[in-house]
């Protein structure tokens, strides 16, 4: 039924699902970054099941299926994921400024101290003729002459642009992406996980990923402030407003 909502969504047979396409479901769009999008929510997840006290049942049965879910995610590779992370580590190592270390990784490194793409801001230098002068925006003048120092900053910014692709004074860094996996891939994800299509489960992962930080920062594993009276849950208890089922009538020997 759901690859049929694919086909039916999707005119164009493909060889790779095309992002943003409908799924077949009213308000559900084709991800176009699924396998990194779940990566970084289950990673986070665990992460954050991790400030839950170690004997809490709900953080043992979400790590459970969340390390799961994980697996399968990562175990399905696309064609030439390799050689993107080869030239990820490369880009990197050129320019480790624009990067931060972490210890978890979303590149295929299973290394403790392995390095990942992570969006960094670079703040170049201050425009002197943008800023603010006793409440008066200060217009821009013609360029003209400008000193060696001043088209050197000009060659470096210009580089900066080029690299980052930005257009603002703040230049956040893209990560390189990740080759789409293919439409049975993306269906083979969906049959082991058993939670609809793909996007559905991205939805559930950011949803379970929700909860989790609220009980976090609510620390619902603490005692309650206002104790509850005796006897107050005994109403709602298990069984006890339905009768035991009744034993089946005995045989009459005629």
């Amino acid at each position: 039924m759901r690859a049929a909502l694919r086909l039916l969504a999707d005119v164009k047979p493909g060889r790779f699902l095309e992002a943003d396409n409908p799924t077949g479901l009213t308000g559900l769009f084709t991800h176009p970054s699924p396998r990194l999008a779940l990566i970084g929510l289950y990673n986070e997840t665990l992460d954050r099941l991790g400030t839950l006290p170690e004997h809490s049942v709900y953080r043992k049965s979400a790590e459970a299926i969340t390390s799961h879910r994980l697996d399968i995610v990562k175990s399905v590779k696309p064609e030439g994921y390799e050689e993107w992370v080869k030239a990820t580590r490369e880009k990197i190592e050129e320019h480790p400024e624009l990067f931060q270390r972490l210890a978890r990784t979303d590149i295929g490194n299973s290394k403790p101290d392995g390095s990942i793409i992570s969006r960094k801001v670079v703040t170049t230098e201050t425009n002197e003729r943008e800023v603010e002068r006793n409440g008066e925006r200060v217009m821009a003048t013609p360029e003209g002459l400008r000193t060696k120092d001043e088209k050197a900053n000009l060659r470096s910014l210009s580089l900066t642009e080029f690299f980052l692709g930005a257009r603002s004074k703040k230049y956040t860094l893209k990560p390189v992406p990740e080759p789409p996996l293919e439409a049975t891939q993306i269906g083979d994800v969906e049959t082991q996980i058993g939670g609809g299509l793909i996007e559905e489960v991205i939805e559930v992962a950011q949803g379970e990923l929700k909860l989790v930080n609220t009980m976090s920062a609510s620390q619902v594993w603490e005692d309650l402030e206002e104790k509850p009276a005796p006897g107050q849950w005994e109403y709602f208890s298990r069984d006890q407003h339905t009768l035991p089922t009744q034993e089946p009538p005995a045989d009459k020997k005629s």
